[in-house]
């Protein structure tokens, strides 16, 4: 019985088989025996592996994905809001990032994840540019850092120009009382003449503007204003209370450095969610188009199993009838 149905068997795939590739199906049978045993069969699991991992990965990119679309919904209405707090500073102070002063202090702000796109490394190389257009034998140059990814880079080659490390900002959500307490601790830990606050500002889920605000001190502020320019117009308002213009200055640029910082932070934080959110799909669709290939690669590597157990089937049905 078993004898009669695997000549049935030869016969039915023989006229599949022409007589023409006998050669090149004989050299691979001799091929198959110099090869270990197992070989087809390891080849699959292998790929089979390969494609439940790529599987997993792309479950966990589209998670990630949704995760941060659901965040950016809740980041982006505030950020929008906290931009009418910083604007009117900005009409009476001015914001002039061409000043000319000793001591700088670069406000490099980032997030403390990655999986991002290239957001912490655009701020990272402004911060570095801006360093090097405002060093001089006369200028110093110190670098306050909020955010993990910024601290790792700028550590290697400007370890000793860091004055302030802070990091874990997005740990728990942000309002202005927790971002104005991080600003006192900035000013109380460094000298100044001129914040320069990097940040990357949000213009949509695919776009965002790297940006460089810039706070002056009260000094320079007054400076500016008695050699006249933008900030000339300071002494046509009249100052009620018993402070001093001095002081008025003083609160007024503590003020605004907080707001600029709150806005700045939820910028980058808008502008984070929103390069992760365009990532993980790139990672998605990858993985889509990777699972694609590997299933080619399967289905190519079992036909070619199944063609070897015919051919085998065959030959020794041949050799049977012969």
């Amino acid at each position: 019985m078993a004898m009669a149905a695997l000549r049935r068997e030869g016969r039915r795939f023989a006229t599949v088989i022409s007589s023409q590739p006998i050669t090149a199906l004989r050299s691979s049978l001799v091929c198959e025996e110099q090869a270990p045993l197992g070989v087809r069969s390891i080849s699959t699991q292998v790929v089979r592996n390969r494609m439940k991992s790529v599987k997993n990965i792309q479950k966990i990119t589209k998670a990630m994905k949704m995760v941060a679309a659901s965040k950016l919904r809740a980041i982006q209405v505030r950020a929008e809001n906290s931009r009418g707090l910083w604007q009117p500073f900005t009409a009476l102070l001015g914001d002039i990032p061409s000043v000319d002063v000793k001591k700088n202090v670069i406000v490099t702000i980032s997030s403390d994840k990655g999986l991002c796109g290239g957001i912490n490394s655009t701020s990272v190389k402004i911060s570095k540019a801006l360093r090097k257009i405002n060093s001089g034998p006369e200028q110093e140059t110190k670098y306050a850092i909020l955010g993990e990814k910024a601290k790792a880079q700028l550590v290697r080659d400007s370890k000793k120009d860091i004055e302030v490390i802070i990091t874990e900002l997005q740990k728990n959500p942000l309002n202005y009382t927790q971002v104005s307490v991080l600003a006192d601790d900035i000013l109380k830990n460094v000298e100044y003449d001129a914040l320069r606050i990097v940040f990357n500002k949000f213009q949509s889920v695919v776009s965002f503007l790297p940006t460089v605000s810039t706070v002056l001190s009260p000094e320079i502020v007054e400076r500016e204003a008695e050699s006249g320019g933008r900030l000339g117009d300071l002494d046509l308002y009249e100052i009620e209370g018993g402070e001093t213009k001095s002081e008025v200055l003083q609160n007024l640029a503590e003020f605004q450095f907080s707001c600029v910082l709150f806005n700045a932070v939820l910028e980058n934080a808008c502008s984070e969610q929103g390069a992760r959110m365009s990532a993980m799909d790139s990672s998605s669709r990858n993985a889509g188009d990777m699972l694609d290939r590997l299933t080619l690669t399967y289905n190519r590597t079992r036909q070619a199993s199944i063609t070897t157990e015919l051919i085998e089937i065959i030959s020794g049905a041949s050799a049977l009838e012969g």
